[in-house]
């Protein structure tokens, strides 16, 4: 079934991480860093410029280009599992979630696609250990996952509350009848 509502909302999360993804990647890529360098921002972050070949946190990185392929294909392979999941979402905060996490894996493909990996610049770090360096589409990806998380509790929630009053009110109607 189709839910005009959360699919617009839904569509409106992919655009919008899908395009601030990629502005700023542009934005780091084209002006910040050029020439590439350490930017300090605060004591615990900095902007850096690097390019992940791999998945999260850099693994399988440094593979043939086949892998990349397989990798961008699998890739496409989720986000369209992912889009007709949204377009049955029946709750909006479901479908922004997905949203979210759509754009994200869309911005990262087009990486992948255009420059044979992902452009990362988000560095945080304390006492000299360093995060894996990330981009915007990766935040996405993430708060995209949480909500869906928040979503299946909450959700989880309010199906045992429903049970509860059905409970009930089946027992209240039975109690009627039996009085009668």
């Amino acid at each position: 079934m189709f839910h005009r509502r959360s699919m617009r909302a839904g569509t409106a999360a992919l655009l919008f991480a899908f395009g601030l993804d990629q502005l700023t990647k542009w934005l780091i890529a084209a002006v910040v860093m050029q020439p590439p360098r350490v930017i300090t921002i605060t004591p615990f972050f900095n902007l850096t410029f690097g390019r992940n070949s791999g998945i999260s946190f850099g693994l399988f990185a440094g593979g043939a280009e086949a892998g990349r392929w397989a990798l961008t294909a699998v890739t496409l392979a989720i986000v369209v599992g992912l889009l007709v999941w949204l377009s049955r979402a029946e709750r909006r905060w479901l479908a922004v979630a997905l949203g979210l996490v759509t754009g994200g894996a869309l911005g990262n493909i087009l990486d992948r696609i255009r420059h044979g990996a992902v452009t990362d610049f988000l560095d945080f770090h304390l006492a000299g250990w360093h995060w894996p360096a990330f981009n915007l589409a990766d935040s996405a990806i993430f708060m995209g996952a949480a909500f869906l998380l928040l979503d299946g509790l909450l959700d989880g929630r309010r199906a045992a509350r429903r049970a509860d009053s059905d409970l009930e009110a089946g027992s209240t109607a039975r109690s009627n009848s039996n009085g009668s």
